[in-house]
């Protein structure tokens, strides 16, 4: 296609103009929108847990509820892009019916689940009595298995039967203490599923 110096003007004219408009407000679809979800709600940033990209994602959150998330584009992954998957975690909240109605999703686990070994149901418990039985398990299986010297008679200090898999929903300084505390108990096997 063959554009003369004239049309060029033309175009650039028209596009100079349009920008102008967008500029100044008279056009603004997608700024509307978005103003429209926040008037109501307040922003919360947060990354995506989904995979080891850590996207950036802002919450609007009208009191405890999640009403909408959108890419936060000042984040320096992402630049406000979300995959599908980042923008179906919504649904882990909220999820809608055929109607278009909104309920929370009664798939959600709210409380605590234990299931007793060899039992067939599982009983609700208290995130209190979770955190003191984790303790418990992870000192027994620290004591029974930690070694201090190897067969060489180096001192190790270390357990084989406690792992940890880390998460790139963790920023460093998280990531950092976790890994001071899994050191602390003797770990060896410490790894990231950023490269799984």
């Amino acid at each position: 296609m063959k554009i003369s110096r004239r049309d060029f003007l033309k175009i650039s004219g028209v596009a100079a103009a349009a920008a102008g408009l967008t500029n100044l407000g008279f056009v603004r679809p997608a700024l509307a929108s978005r103003a429209m979800k926040i008037h109501y709600a307040r922003e919360c940033a947060t990354i995506c847990a989904y995979c080891s990209g850590g996207c950036g994602i802002i919450l609007h959150v009208k009191g405890d509820e999640l009403v909408s998330l959108e890419g936060d584009p000042d984040h320096p992954v992402s630049r406000g892009a979300l995959c599908s998957k980042a923008n179906s975690m919504v649904n882990l909240r909220v999820i809608y019916d055929r109607q278009g109605n909104r309920r929370l999703n009664p798939n959600r686990l709210t409380s605590v689940l234990y299931r007793a070994p060899k039992s067939t149901k599982w009983e609700v418990k208290s995130w209190d009595w979770a955190l003191v039985e984790i303790a418990k398990r992870v000192k027994a299986a620290r004591d029974a298995t930690f070694e201090t010297k190897d067969s060489k008679g180096v001192t190790v200090n270390r357990t084989f039967s406690i792992a940890h898999l880390g998460s790139a929903a963790l920023d460093n300084e998280e990531n950092y203490v976790i890994n001071k505390l899994m050191k602390s108990l003797g770990v060896v096997n410490l790894d990231h599923h950023a490269r799984l």
